[in-house]
Parts: C-alpha cells; sequence; structure tokens
C-alpha cells in the first residue's frame, strides 16, 4: 500500500495521475469523496469490480455505485435518459446524491451486482473528481471499509480496515459530511428512497416532488433485493453491542440502569453529555445535526478502543440529516432500541 497525501481542495496532480495510472491497470484506489473515502476500481473492468467486493468481503449482490465526473460519462454507464433526468442530474450534481437508473451494457454485472440497474453519482470533492477525469473512466467506488464495518471518514479507518488490499490510499484529510450519499431510484414514479443521507427528503421535495419513503427505511428491517448499497445486510457496525434509545428524554436514566451492572459508554449530543460522567463520545450538537452526522461514524470506532462493555447511544429527530443518522445507527445497532427502563434493566442483568 502506498499513502499519498494530498490536498484536498487543490489536489496535486503528479499524485492524482499516480493514482489514476492504478486504476487504468485495474488496481485499487481509495480516496476521500465530500461524504466518506470509497474504495475505487474501474468501473468497467469485471475484474476490477471484483477486486473490490474481495477486498470488502462484501457480498456480490450488493452494487457498487459508479463515480462519474461529468454528465457526458453518465450516457456511458447509464440507458434510456430522459430528459427529466439529465435537467435534475444538473441541479443536484456535483453532490451527495445518487440515482439509480437503468444499466449501460457498458457496465459489467460484476459491478452492479447483477442487476440491470446501475447506481450513479457525481462525487463533489476535488480529490474524487479530479482522480475520475486523470482515469479517464467512471470510478466503482463503495466505502473504502470491511463489510458491516463503519464507513470511513478518515485515511487511517481505511488502512485499519484493508491494509494491503489497497494499492493507493488519497489522504485528503478528514471528509465533510460523514455519512454516504443520499440513493434514490428514478427508474420508477414517483421516484422511491433507498437510502437516506446529506440529500434531504425535504430538499428532494422541493425539487421533484413526491418520494416514496419505504418503511424498512423508518421502522426498519432488510429489503429482498438490494438496488442499492446500505439496503441490505449488517451495516456499519461497531464490534461492541450499540444500543439505541427510544426517546431522549428516557437516555439519561437507561444509561444510569445500565451502569449500575455494565460498563457502558455514552454516545450522546454535546448538550446532553455535559453533564453525562465518563466514558462518554460527544456526537455533535442538537443545534447542528450535520456536526452528529460527520462524527457518526468515527464515534463509533471510538466505541471500539474503549475498555467497555457496550454503547447506548441518544436518538435524534428523523427529519432532515436526522432521517440519515438515525438510519446508520439503527443498523450499526443490529436494530436493539430501549423502548423502557424495564427493558434496560433486563439487558443490565444479562
Amino acid at each position: 500500500m502506498i499513502v499519498l497525501k494530498v490536498d484536498p481542495l487543490n489536489p496535486e496532480i503528479n499524485l492524482i495521475r499516480r493514482a489514476a495510472e492504478v486504476i487504468k491497470s485495474g488496481g485499487l484506489v481509495a480516496f476521500p469523496t465530500e461524504t466518506v473515502y470509497g474504495l475505487g476500481g474501474n468501473a468497467l473492468n469485471p475484474r476490477a469490480a471484483e477486486k473490490v467486493f474481495k477486498a470488502k468481503r462484501r457480498p456480490m449482490d450488493n452494487p457498487l455505485i459508479v463515480h462519474i465526473a461529468d454528465l457526458n460519462q453518465l450516457e456511458e454507464v447509464a440507458a434510456n435518459l430522459s430528459s427529466e433526468v439529465m435537467e435534475f442530474a444538473q441541479k443536484v450534481w456535483p453532490g451527495p446524491l445518487t440515482f439509480v437508473l437503468k444499466r449501460n451494457p457498458k457496465v459489467p454485472l460484476e459491478t452492479t451486482g447483477g442487476l440491470e440497474t446501475v447506481a450513479v453519482r457525481m462525487p463533489a470533492h476535488p480529490v474524487a473528481l479530479q482522480l475520475i477525469r486523470e482515469s479517464e473512466v467512471p470510478i466503482a467506488a463503495p466505502s473504502a471499509n470491511l463489510a458491516t464495518r463503519p464507513s470511513p471518514t478518515l485515511a487511517e479507518h481505511v488502512i485499519q480496515d484493508l491494509g494491503e488490499e489497497v494499492d493507493v490510499v488519497l489522504d485528503g484529510g478528514e471528509t465533510f459530511f460523514g455519512v454516504e450519499s443520499t440513493i434514490i431510484n428514478l427508474t420508477v414514479s414517483p421516484p422511491v428512497l433507498l437510502r437516506p443521507g446529506p440529500f434531504t427528503v425535504e430538499e428532494l421535495n422541493n425539487l421533484i416532488g413526491e418520494i416514496v419513503i419505504p418503511k424498512q427505511i423508518t421502522e426498519g428491517g432488510e429489503f429482498n433485493v438490494a438496488l442499492a448499497p446500505g439496503m441490505k445486510y449488517k451495516h456499519y457496525a461497531p464490534k461492541k453491542n450499540l444500543y439505541l434509545v427510544q426517546k431522549k428524554s428516557m437516555f439519561k436514566e437507561v444509561l444510569h440502569v445500565l451502569r449500575e451492572r455494565r460498563r457502558v459508554a455514552a454516545l450522546c449530543s454535546q448538550e446532553t453529555c455535559e453533564d453525562v460522567p465518563e466514558p462518554k463520545i460527544i456526537l455533535g450538537s442538537n443545534d447542528n445535526l450535520y456536526t452528529v452526522a460527520k462524527n457518526l461514524f468515527k464515534s463509533f470506532r471510538q466505541l471500539d478502543d474503549l475498555d467497555v462493555d457496550m454503547g447506548v447511544m441518544e436518538p435524534f429527530p428523523e427529519k432532515g440529516i436526522g432521517l440519515a443518522i438515525m438510519n446508520r445507527a439503527k443498523k450499526a445497532s443490529g436494530f436493539m432500541i430501549i423502548r423502557s427502563i424495564e427493558e434496560a434493566r433486563e439487558i443490565a442483568g444479562n
């Protein structure tokens, strides 16, 4: 593995070109996007796609997101593009929003997880865009972590998880948003939300009207078929058990009950954590949930480094970016949600 430190806003072209040569030769490059670090390979090369799956130990039916650097590349990877889709793309890209579209046959089924659809986005990060341009091919890039683990927001996370599985890591510092892109299925009408993210449902409603939100996102559970990442399988999980508290008003009492019998780390907002004894991990501010999103996966990794039995996390309102935060937290906890003080006592006693 070669680690190249790059300026996240003005990446050094000689370093980007070194990484691009690896992509062209069928190798793997980890690089920052505005959401999380991606593990990239040539999206049009089936062997490169297979390398991505193998490095991550990712199920082969869990599709990869294809990253492009300009709208001309969209026609290279997607088919049956309407004028409405192209106009929408011009409004929202570059940005943390992924479209599921019909697959152009040029994109191998190895990249799409065997599906006739393809997930595509244009990242809003100078390093990612320059790497795609210099590679001269679309780049398939899921998050650069082992499957089921928290997504990486720092190059150090990539190195911890993947080590020598990656040929080059472009270290551009911490990512901007900290949770993966929003994904919507545009092959149906009205569009369907497949994964919440930094581009909020409220923003989508303002741009394109009604968006269908499946109950699997709001209530939990898996989809039968993964049209996009994050729809099936355990995701984002720390190694330590993580519990969510259903109501914010219960959080401190639940924490107190659990700590009577167990070593418990509190994952909470700056405001809630103020009078909570250690060990605790401050997620961000209730007044700006984007700070919580940015720190979320890093906090799950910090939990694993603490000498505790488990973590218990404060809930956040499921609107705006809060929907993405709670979606990731529910999946990371395996939907272990404490709904009452009695449940907390049972968990403490086990």
